[in-house]
Formats: structure tokens, sequence, C-alpha cells
């Protein structure tokens, strides 16, 4: 839908006061503007969000549902513009003291555009929007703010930090109206949604095929999106509203507060390697044994690098003399079945390859290691319905017991 954030202060205030009358003063607009600006929302949505009665506009059930998405985007843009405020001061520049109730949402679309591209003429063509226009709107945003949005370097402009606090605040935002928007097609009986699932590489090769089925057959209009990426990459989109769960080996500590970490399950960890390797008819394999053989490992940070630092810290193992750094299963796949390289790997993530015949798990030297999997989310996350339902499919009985043989 198209967002305008004045409609919807306007529609905070009168379900405040359940009045017009009383909502005029606080949002600077006369009454026949308000009556206006509740109608088109109410044909944008489709919905009736006020019962007029003598006594005054009361909201209806699709009211609240939608108030409640608005307060918490509203909210978002407030956050993110007294952050701006307080740049603005701390660097002694002087910005609208209301400022996060000037800004508009075409504004803000234009920021998002040009700090995503990096550039005018781009973020002109991915929002249709012409250049000077594009321009106008983002320099708009600075002379409200009193703070610098972008500064030029030799390619270009570069977004300051704090165009990127305006980014995130914003896209937040706008990702709530779009779930409010869901969830009155729900009230209605249009059960429609959308679900973008940041996946790491065990979530993309066992643990979705295995949930997905069951949750499209619940939401068949849902629109479902996987993305991939390394973990850096997911958490940034889960933060900033376009990323809704992220799955994969949890993180200890947590890189930030501003998540939660849910447990799944267990995940155990094997020596992997290809089926006719030297090694891959022994029972048992010792970490200097495996010393002896390339090794694939994951970047650093990862668990899994951890776990292959635990492996060979002693100095009776010694190290691997040649490893090779990929995160890539489809290569790693190839490396292992075209080489003697090992890797160490959760069989559930080598599933399909494992009952081939094409790769072989041996037991891990150390005894039974695993790692934590978990649903990483937002602190302040509301799920919809549909998005409550994929956490309850996550964490089913039979689906942790599979994923823990």
């Amino acid at each position: 839908m198209r967002v305008n954030l004045r409609h919807f202060y306007c529609f905070c205030e009168v379900a405040r006061r359940n009045s017009i009358n009383g909502a005029s003063p606080h949002v600077h607009l006369s009454q026949p503007a308000i009556t206006q600006a509740i109608a088109k929302l109410e044909v944008e949505l489709g919905a009736t969000l006020f019962v007029r009665r003598s006594s005054g506009m009361f909201v209806t059930e699709a009211g609240e549902i939608f108030l409640h998405r608005v307060r918490r985007a509203l909210d978002y843009i407030e956050t993110g513009g007294r952050e701006t405020l307080k740049i603005a001061q701390k660097d002694k520049e002087r910005g609208f003291e209301n400022f996060h109730r000037l800004m508009t949402a075409a504004q803000l679309n234009a920021l998002i555009a040009v700090v995503e591209t990096g550039n005018f003429s781009l973020a002109a063509r991915q929002t249709g929007v012409s250049q000077p226009s594009i321009h106008r709107r983002a320099r708009d945003l600075e002379a409200l703010s009193g703070v610098t949005l972008f500064e030029k370097d030799r390619s270009g402009i570069r977004p300051t930090a704090t165009a990127r606090i305006l980014v995130r605040a914003a896209k937040l935002a706008f990702s709530e109206i779009e779930l409010g928007r869901s969830e009155l097609n729900a009230l209605n009986g249009r059960e429609t949604g959308r679900l973008t699932i940041g996946a790491m590489s065990l979530a993309r090769a066992y643990i979705l095929p295995k949930t997905l089925p069951a949750y499209t057959r619940e939401f068949p209009s849902h629109r479902i999106s996987i993305v991939d990426g390394p973990y850096d990459q997911l958490l940034a989109g889960l933060r900033h509203g376009d990323i809704d769960i992220l799955i994969g080996a949890a993180r200890k500590p947590a890189p930030i507060d501003d998540i939660v970490q849910e447990p799944l399950f267990k995940d155990p960890l094997a020596i992997m390697m290809r089926r006719g390797h030297p090694l891959a008819k022994r029972k048992s394999v010792s970490a200097a044994e495996l010393a002896r053989y390339p090794w694939i490992i994951a970047r650093a940070g990862a668990p899994l690098r951890a776990r292959f630092e635990e492996l060979f810290k002693t100095k009776r193992a010694g190290a691997p003399d040649q490893t090779i750094q990929c995160n890539s299963f489809a290569a790693i796949r190839g490396l292992l079945l075209e080489s003697d390289a090992v890797t160490l790997l959760s069989p559930h993530q080598a599933h399909y390859e494992i009952e081939a015949g094409l790769l072989k798990a041996l037991p891990h030297p150390q005894g039974n290691v695993a790692r934590d999997i978990a649903a990483t989310v937002r602190r302040d996350w509301a799920p919809t319905h549909a998005q409550k339902r994929f956490m309850e499919l996550l964490k089913t009985p039979d689906l942790v017991a599979a994923q823990a043989k």
C-alpha cells in the first residue's frame, strides 16, 4: 500500500481521542482534512477502522489490529529521528525539534534507495522517480534534521552513520505497515503475507525442506523468500526488517543485544569425506591422522571454524598444512568428491549426499561434539499469526528429533 505518514498520525490521534475534533490541534490539520485522511486509509486497506457514533469515533477490530502496527511503525520513525537529533546537537548543528513528525515516506524511500545503491542515478532508476526528485527529497531530509547524510568520496557519495540510522528506522517502520496489511487480509479471510528467511547452509540443506511443506499447506497464499549469504549480511537484513527469521548456528555470545537466539536443537558434527577416501573404511580417526590431509574450513568467526581450531589445538595433533576456506556447500561438496580433502560438517547438511553414497561421515575424534542451532529474531519482533506458526513448526518434536539423530 502507499504509505502516508501524516495519515497514520491522524489515525493514531483520532483513535486516542475518539474524536476528529480532538485530534485536529495535535496533527495541525483541519477536521475535513483528517476526515479525508481516514477515509483514504479505509479505502486503501479495504477495512473499516472506526465505528462512528454520536458519542465519538471508536476503533473497530480491524482498526485495533492496524493501530498496533501503525504505532510500532511511528515509534521506529520517532526513535530514528531522536537519534538523528542527538547527533545534530553533538555536532553543534540545528535540526527541527519535531523532525520525526516532518519526514515523509517519499523522503525516506529516497534515502533508502540512495543508501542501498550508493548513487542518485541508480536510486532514481530503482524507484522510478526522476533523479532531481530523488536528490531533492534526500537533501530535504538533511535540511530538516540538521545533519549531513551523504559525504563525497572518490567513487561518488557515501552515506553517513546518521543516514544508516534513518534507513534502518524507515525500513522497520515500512515492514510493520506491510505486516498490518497482511493481518487485515487474514481477518477478512484473505490469508496473504510474506515470510523471509535468512538461511545458513544447514537450514537450506535440511531444516527448510523439512519445515516449509507443512507451512505452505497451511498458508498457500503466503510469499516465501529464502535468502542466503554470509552471517553478517543476513544479520544486517534481520535487523533492518528485510528478513524475518535467521536460521543457523548460534553465536556465543550473541553479536548484538537487539536480537534473540531461540534454541532449536544441538547439531552433531562429523568428519566428512568422499566415499572412496583412504580413511573412509575406518571406524574412527585421530586428529593427527586427519592433519595429514587437506582441509576445507569455515571462515573466521563461524562456529564451525572454532570447532576446527579446537580439534587441532594440541601439539600432538599438529595442524593441517593445506586448508581451503569456503562457506559454500556446493563448492565443499565438489572439493570433497574430487580430492582427498576432509571437512568438519553436520551429517544433516550432507544428508542427501550420504544417502546417495557419495560422502562418508566418520565420528568426531573428540566424541560427541555438537553446535547449537537457533532461530534468530529481533528482540522487539512482533510476528504475525502465520510467522508464529512457522516458529512452532521449527520446534515440533518430530523435526527436532530428526535433527538430533
